[in-house]
This record gives structure tokens, sequence and C-alpha cells, in this order.
């Protein structure tokens, strides 16, 4: 019996080594972005994006798996988030206004897991009616999100609104909405790698695996920037012949290298 768990085991191993050794599948798995876009992040770093919103149930679905990654990120991993406003009935572009705010102020990861908590745990942010379990018919405002982050963030609900109702925010929108035409996301939760990959919770297969899709993307790019960064071997030169290495006479042509 023993001997028969070993074998099996071994098996699925080998079956499980076997997938992992395939990889993932372009245009099944995950996408390419044509154009691929410029990145932000450091020199030397591989940028990965999440295309999200508050008001999305599926990316606070996905924001545990997200914070798990986040903790694990590898040195060479730039982690962005870039807020969506695809869905102005359940509050998105105010969310978004929100996050760009955070992140403007520089409170954005200190509250990021709070305002997931706040909006789908009965918080002041929440747009679900517990008693219909439907949209809330008021829905929050962008002054109710300053005293949210007052109280989380540390920033006073007067200096948030100024700067959310300010031109660096207003900028920060506009491009946020042009980087995701440029993406072409039409979905949440959607995390871009390295400016050329996106991945879907459809394209992924779930939530979860759009993290083993992220990890595998990321090390392939990793492995390419390897490569590109070790120089190519030239061939050592050739030995001249001894008639070709003897000086030509004053005068007279050289005779020609063969």
């Amino acid at each position: 019996m023993r001997q028969f768990m070993i074998t099996t085991f071994l098996l699925l191993a080998g079956a499980a080594g076997s997938a992992q050794a395939q990889g993932f599948i372009e245009n099944k798995d995950y996408y390419p972005v044509v154009p691929a876009q410029h990145t932000n992040v450091d020199p030397g770093k591989i940028e990965v994006l999440e295309v999200f919103s508050y008001g999305c149930p599926f990316c606070s679905q996905l924001n545990p798996f997200m914070r798990e990654y986040r903790r694990t990120l590898p040195p060479n991993v730039q982690l962005l988030y870039l807020p969506a406003s695809f869905n102005p009935a359940e509050d998105w572009p105010m969310f978004q206004r929100a996050a760009i705010t955070a992140q403007v102020l520089g409170i954005f990861d200190k509250t990021h897991d709070a305002v997931f908590d706040s909006v789908w745990n009965g918080g002041e942010l929440a747009i679900l009616d517990p008693a219909t379990k439907g949209i809330r018919s008021r829905l929050p405002t962008i002054e109710d999100a300053a005293r949210f982050y007052a109280r989380v963030g540390g920033v006073p609900a007067a200096e948030f609104l100024e700067v959310a109702h300010g031109f660096a925010v207003d900028t920060r929108i506009r491009a946020a909405e042009n980087l995701i035409l440029a993406y072409h996301v039409d979905s949440t939760p959607t995390i871009i790698v390295n400016g050329k990959y996106r991945i879907t919770g459809v394209s992924a297969g779930n939530l979860e695996r759009m993290i083993a899709v992220t990890r595998w993307l990321v090390a392939q790019e990793t492995a390419a920037a390897a490569k590109a960064a070790t120089p190519a071997k030239t061939a050592a030169p050739a030995k001249a012949s001894p008639a070709a290495a003897t000086p030509a006479a004053k005068g007279t042509p050289a005779a020609p290298k063969h």
C-alpha cells in the first residue's frame, strides 16, 4: 500500500511538473498588448499593474491573492494599481478619484485593503444595501471618502478634498483612462505584465490562477532581461597564414587576404 502511495505521488508530481514546464498559452491564458506600452517603474524593474475598482466585487475577491503576491513580490518587480471608472451606477468614478487622490497623497498602500473592507463589509463606503442586497440609493460621495481617508490614512478631510478636486488628480484620471484604452482593458480585475501582456479572470480560468499566470510571465520577462544583459560571445579571430603575415615589398601591391 505504501509503495502504491509513493508511486501515485511520483506520477502526480511528474504530471504537475510537466504542466508547469509547458507554461501558459498566449491568446488563451493571457493576451498580448498590441502595441506594448511603456512602463512606469524604475529601470531594470518589471511592472505588474492591476486595473481595478473598489466597487468591483471580483476585484475585492482577488485582493487577498494580490495581498499575498505583494508580500512575496520578487525584488525585480514593482506592483502598481490603476483604478477604472467603467460603472458609474456603482460609484466607480468616485472610487477612481479617491484612489488616485490617495496615490498622490502617498497613502494608497496604507489604505488600500481598508477601502475594500469598508466597501464590501458594511463600512461607511459600502455600496450595497444590507436590507435589499441591491445597490444603495445614496452612494458614497467624495466627501464620505475624505472622512474615511482622514480616519484611516491620517490626512485631514479638507486636504484630501482639495487634492481630489485639483489639477494633479484630474490629470492622472485622464491618463488612467487613456492607459486603460491602450491596454484594451474592458473588465476588472485585469493584470498587465510589463506593459506587454493582459490577464483576466476569464482568460486565466479563475482569480487565483491570474496570479499563477502573472508569476509565470514575470519569470519569462526576467529570463529575457537576463539574456539581453549577457554580452554575446564573439568568435575568436582566425589566425593569419604565413604568406598573409609577410609584409609586401615596397611599391608592390599586397597579396589579397584569404
